[in-house]
């Protein structure tokens, strides 16, 4: 079966081709600490086979979280609970990423603080959510900076592969697409303009993230609104700065409201695209839930990994079960290996 072929990406050797994407638990205390809950949830994933384990979005700077109740890696005390994570999945196996992001706009983290926010333009994402302060250039720099020591955290703690939040409506994004950002100066305007501060922050990056090692970006590739990002603009993206990065994580939306037509494997042709039109990695993601979709995709070539985030929620032995039901040779945990050894 195509999904427990092994995959190799720099230094990072991959047991099979599922990924455990990064789903924020908004669980941490109001200083972004690991906590048990987050070690069960990632550990478990290991246990049941996951190839790679992506650590949900883990805020930069206080104003870069989502929430106040987001992981953090903006000092170094964080570093020994977000090292309890990896060596806790590579125990078993797996190998772990860790997302590092700034919030931007969709920051709610703070109360009301309305200059805590910042964006590239001053525009709310909706009436629920504060309007930001539009982000001075001192400020990009700053955000700049913090992404490169986050790297050097991210390093420090053992992670075996980087991915920067590029996705969803969050700052990097922001920056990206037309309706976020109005700025008339070098960030703003034509594509190449939008695109600068991700080239920034991935040049800044590179600065402490060893080289062996993959980095990875998460991309919306549409917006799904008409004077929002298109996928043709993102494999542009994509093409100016593929020597720079190992491997795209294809999601679209989340930058402004949108109605979306979902069913299994919805994102799963941006991926195809980003793959062919770039020749670069991709991961393909989407409601993806049965392993007769991830061989399909894997088959035909569509992405070189398959992302499975509700599904490995609701089973985290996602992996381990098929590789029992399929009767395919594995090692399984040895806490559970006599459950396997019953023939089915």
């Amino acid at each position: 079966m195509e999904m427990f072929k092994p995959y190799v990406l720099k230094d990072m050797t991959l047991k099979n081709r599922i990924v455990l994407p990064p789903m924020d638990n908004y669980c941490a205390d109001n200083e972004g600490n690991v906590n048990d809950t987050h070690f069960n949830h990632y550990v478990s994933r290991a246990m049941g086979g996951v190839g790679l384990i992506i650590v949900e979005a883990t805020a930069i700077s206080q104003n870069g979280r989502i929430s106040d109740n987001c992981l953090s890696i903006w000092d170094d005390s964080k570093v020994p609970g977000l090292k309890s994570i990896a060596e806790g999945c590579q125990k078993y196996g797996s190998k772990v990423a860790i997302q590092i992001n700034h919030a931007g706009r969709k920051c709610t983290a703070n109360g009301d603080d309305k200059d805590y926010t910042l964006a590239p333009s001053a525009i709310a994402f909706d009436e629920t959510y504060r309007v930001p302060k539009e982000i001075t250039k001192e400020e990009i720099l700053d955000t700049v900076v913090h992404f490169g020591t986050a790297a050097k955290r991210a390093d420090e703690a053992g992670y075996d592969a980087l991915e920067i939040h590029g996705a969803h409506g969050y700052l990097i994004s922001e920056f990206l697409s037309p309706i976020t950002n109005k700025r008339t100066d070098e960030y703003g305007g034509s594509l190449e303009n939008r695109a600068r501060y991700l080239i920034e922050v991935i040049d800044e990056v590179k600065k402490y993230w060893p080289s062996n090692k993959p980095l990875l970006l998460r991309v919306s590739a549409t917006d799904h609104l008409p004077d929002g990002m298109k996928v043709e603009e993102m494999v542009e993206i994509i093409n100016m700065i593929k020597t720079k990065i190992d491997m795209v994580h294809v999601s679209t939306g989340g930058v402004a409201l949108a109605n979306i037509n979902l069913y299994p494997g919805y994102q799963v042709k941006y991926a195809e695209i980003i793959k062919k039109e770039c020749d670069i990695p991709t991961i393909a993601v989407g409601l993806i839930r049965t392993k007769e979709l991830v061989n399909e995709i894997l088959g035909n070539e569509r992405a070189d990994l398959v992302a499975l985030g509700r599904e490995l929620a609701r089973n985290p032995f996602f992996v381990v079960q098929n590789a029992w039901e399929n009767k395919i040779d594995y090692d399984y945990p040895a806490i559970y290996a006599h459950a396997f050894r019953e023939k089915r």
